[in-house]
């Protein structure tokens, strides 16, 4: 099917042509292809070309496209039911396999998106300790909830303002906007606000400004300053979670957030995400306590079966498979830029990796805006025209999942080295 003919057809009922604003290419320029189908590490389009495939949906085809088993679960699951409105028992089940990985999760509350379980956690938090104001961080994302969607004003720390027409002033005026590894500037923040602050919440690693890792200390920072204020500490794992073999940034790092959010992963692909925490805060949930949420599709059958089976093949040995995978796309990758002179670098957090056209590794959102993201709409479209999906974005995660054999990998690589020496050559 023509690529120009049916863009030009979803534009018609669908807004942009797309259904989440990152899909339109806007970025990277040209008309976004529309895919039909995925199989292990590859996505075929309506053209049929073949792509090497790097955006894994956005993070949950850790096994791959149309992995079998997740097939079969999700098909017996839907044979029962799609849908009951009522409590079945892979929800438990999913719930227990979660628990059984993060220390800090004693109970949880599935949702049906990452902005859901951000959401969640921000109104348990507020409602856990009668405060109002959060303290977000610039370029960390957290889904599009109104007093999440808060832009950075021009100070170094300021309340927020509305990150997007449809947010008031009230929504943002509570969140409090700091920069990213600055311990510091959250630190002033408690000084002067402290009796106020309900929450912190982090991406522990950042994965919406590209892949950004927290400074040494920072975290460790953010779990005693809450704990002195009476603060509640979200980390936001819905990129992180369940892509190391230790489950999630918390485990490596000895933190224990009062709260997590997680996604992506456990639903294995389908839509489904998840606030979890300490007994006291969530038993703050309706119908337990005051704080209500609900969510009809909520600990679906069909997404539950997804997550079982997903993480059920999550051993030990599958993420050495993945660990490899990802160091050899990572060191592949810079020595590709580095033979054409072309300065990038490259982070990584297991199967995850992060890319700038920088020489140095940026920190916040301050220094990512200062690599040379220009470059990459030219890596996206060379590396796309040679059979590599790579997200339409300069600010996203490349992920890595099980199917990305080392031939996969070499071939990517290869391609790289030819788009980076082109890059290059256009500079001279």
């Amino acid at each position: 099917m023509n690529t120009e003919e049916l863009y030009e057809r979803a534009c018609r009922s669908l807004v942009g042509g797309v259904d989440s604003p990152v899909r339109a290419w806007k970025f990277v320029g040209g008309i976004p292809v529309f895919m039909d189908i995925g199989n292990g590490a590859y996505l075929r389009d309506t053209e049929e070309r073949v792509y090497r495939d790097y955006v894994g949906s956005w993070g949950p085809m850790i096994l791959g496209h149309s992995d079998p088993d997740v097939v079969r679960a999700i098909s017996e699951a839907a044979s029962r039911s799609s849908s009951f409105g009522a409590p079945c028992v892979a929800e438990v089940e999913l719930a227990e396999l979660i628990k059984g990985k993060f220390s800090s999760i004693e109970r949880l509350r599935f949702v049906n998106s990452g902005t859901e379980a951000a959401m969640t956690a921000i109104r348990l938090a507020r409602g856990f300790t009668g405060r109002d104001k959060i303290i977000k961080f610039a370029g960390n994302y957290h889904g599009h909830s109104d007093s999440l969607l808060a832009a950075a004003g021009s100070g170094a720390l300021t309340f927020g303002t509305p990150g997007s027409p449809g947010v008031t002033a009230a929504a943002a005026a509570d969140t409090i906007v700091v920069p990213y590894n600055s311990a510091e500037s959250v630190e002033s923040v408690f000084n002067s606000y402290g009796a106020g602050i309900a929450a912190v919440i982090v991406e522990p690693w950042a994965g919406n400004m590209g892949l950004v890792p927290p400074l040494p200390g920072f975290l460790e920072s953010l779990r005693k300053l809450t704990k002195d204020f009476g603060a509640v500490l979200i980390f936001d794992e819905i990129i992180t979670g369940f892509r190391v073999p230790e489950f999630g940034v918390q485990n490596i790092v000895n933190i224990r957030p009062d709260l997590t959010c997680l996604g992506k992963i456990i639903g294995g692909g389908l839509p489904v995400g998840a606030v979890g925490g300490r007994a006291d805060i969530m038993d703050m949930l309706s119908p337990v306590g005051p704080v209500y949420q609900a969510g009809t599709l909520a600990g679906n059958p069909v997404a539950m079966a997804a997550g079982i089976t997903t993480l059920g093949k999550l051993s030990q040995t599958a993420y050495q498979k993945l660990e490899y995978s990802a160091a050899r796309l990572g060191a592949g990758l810079k020595q590709a830029a580095v033979s054409a002179g072309l300065d990038i670098s490259v982070s990584r957090f297991g199967s995850a990796l992060g890319l700038f056209f920088s020489s140095r590794l940026p920190l916040n959102l301050e220094s990512v805006q200062a690599t040379r993201a220009d470059l990459y709409p030219r890596f996206f479209h060379g590396m796309l025209a040679r059979g590599d999906y790579f997200a339409p974005s300069a600010f996203e995660v490349i992920f890595v999942s099980l199917a990305h054999t080392g031939d996969v990998i070499d071939a990517t690589v290869a391609n790289a080295r030819e788009v980076f020496a082109e890059i290059a050559s256009s500079l001279k």
